[in-house]
């Protein structure tokens, strides 16, 4: 008799997950990580300045969780808390790295220590092959010339940005994304992420047999937005401002993107996960981030919840809305030693917990909290102008609690994020004795870091 389909998936759903999974082929798994994509930027979370249909059909697809957190509203300790599985505060890494100046006003490093628990180093350990392509941001770059090399982290391959030890040239070797400027060999900025998602499938295709791990880290959604005149054509853009419609373009080129990604993994064994690096950035970061309260640069819901989605032909169940499990970057290091049968690296201190059952599609509820620092200086550019956006310094979420303090205990706040997603109802003088618990245990996490 012909077993049906939906029996298989269940049968690889129980393999995967039961201790005869050294039988099961381990998947290879895509990253794909995009630089400043809000909340609210995938149509299928709610835009409608400008529709993904790529986006929206991998989560018809796989899993679209409503509650995907990242471990900072900006981009260098967010990036590190996916590499780490630990939140990046312990690594000293609070605000974006820039030069050696900058990072000394901020209190943190030039770059990631090596020595730090790494995902790619653990997966390179279980016989994957390890590629980086695209922003990295974790050291390297203005005058820093000493971070380590991609391979002390556990890569085989690293084609990385400006903002990187080792930038492809294709990418600029000296030039910023964001000059005006273009080397001979580099590629327009407008073309950055077909590139990009060109030399993933190259090395998928390269290491054919073998399992194999991707961080696919986009930045084309980073201002500014710089589309070609053929993007721009392709949404609708009458009446909008230059700002808008560029805006529109460059959304709409990458969903383009990740749909050739897909389309390039078709038949394989391949788990992809799209999530958004922090908030939303100014400008139109109210109308990208689903209503959410905040943006990039603070630690209201609107600076740290992004687009999180699982894709796994075969594998996730499909079409599931997974608006009960709370899960963040620091998650994937301890979920995805799990899905790939990887040994969590030694000595290894988790922040994180494993969520892979929401990743093929169950339901799990978080059972760790989740703590969140940003800023250690007041440069202005590092917060939101506006007033309202601009949020206390540390942050932790329990259950439904969400709390928000500065480093010295003043400006406590308190929401229940199940009836109060956007933040507008501060309930710290109704709920006294959760508001003390809290804020003792979010100083007291505070006070443990370097």
């Amino acid at each position: 008799m012909k077993t049906l389909p939906c029996v298989q998936t269940l049968i690889a759903l129980l393999a995967v997950f039961t201790p005869d999974a050294s039988a099961v082929p381990k998947p290879n798994v895509v990253i794909v990580f995009v630089d400043d994509f809000g909340w609210g930027d995938p149509s299928c979370y709610g835009n409608t300045l400008v529709q993904t249909p790529h986006m929206d059909k991998l989560a018809r697809e796989g899993v679209r969780l409503t509650q995907g957190y990242v471990a900072a509203p900006i981009c260098s300790p967010s990036r590190c808390g996916i590499i780490t599985g630990q939140f990046p505060a312990r690594w000293r890494i609070t605000s974006y790295l820039q030069t050696k100046a900058g990072n000394k006003a901020c209190g943190q490093a030039d770059f990631l220590d090596p020595k730090a628990p790494s995902l790619p180093r653990m997966l390179h350990d279980a016989g994957y092959a390890t590629a980086h392509i695209g922003k990295w941001h974790l050291g390297g770059g203005r005058d820093v010339l000493n971070a380590p090399k991609f391979k002390e982290y556990g890569y085989d391959l690293g084609l990385g940005t400006y903002e990187s030890p080792e930038p492809a040239a294709a990418l600029g070797l000296k030039t910023t994304p964001w000059g005006k400027e273009i080397e001979p060999q580099q590629v327009a900025r407008h073309d950055r992420s077909r590139w990009m998602v060109d030399k993933t499938l190259d090395f998928l295709k390269q290491n054919r047999g073998n399992p194999c791990f991707v961080n696919l880290w986009l930045d084309d959604t980073h201002t500014p937005f710089v589309p070609s005149a053929e993007q721009l054509k392709a949404v609708q853009a009458d009446g909008d401002s230059p700002q808008m419609a560029n805006y529109k373009a460059v959304v709409f080129e990458t969903d383009q993107q990740v749909g050739r990604l897909i389309e390039g993994l078709k038949e394989t064994n391949t788990l992809v996960l799209l999530i958004g690096d922090n908030g939303a950035s100014p400008p139109f970061e109210r109308k990208r981030g689903g209503g959410l309260r905040g943006s990039k640069l603070s630690l209201y819901e609107g600076g740290t919840r992004v687009p999180f989605m699982a894709w796994w032909s075969g594998t996730t169940a499909a079409g599931v809305v997974n608006e009960k499990t709370v899960i963040c970057g620091v998650d994937l290091l301890p979920s995805l030693a799990t899905i790939c049968q990887a040994k969590l690296p030694e000595g290894y201190a988790s922040d994180g917990e494993d969520l892979s059952a929401a990743i093929v599609g169950k339901l799990p509820v978080r059972a760790k909290p989740l703590f969140w620092e940003y800023g250690r200086n007041n440069t202005s550019f590092a917060y939101p102008k506006d007033a309202m956006h601009r949020s206390p310094n540390v942050a932790m979420r329990e259950g439904d609690w969400k709390l928000l303090v500065n480093a010295d205990g003043s400006d406590a706040e308190l929401y229940n994020l199940a009836t109060d997603r956007n933040e507008t109802n501060n309930v710290a003088a109704e709920n006294p004795a959760v508001l003390k618990r809290l804020t003792e245990s979010a100083l007291q996490w505070r006070k443990s870091l370097p």
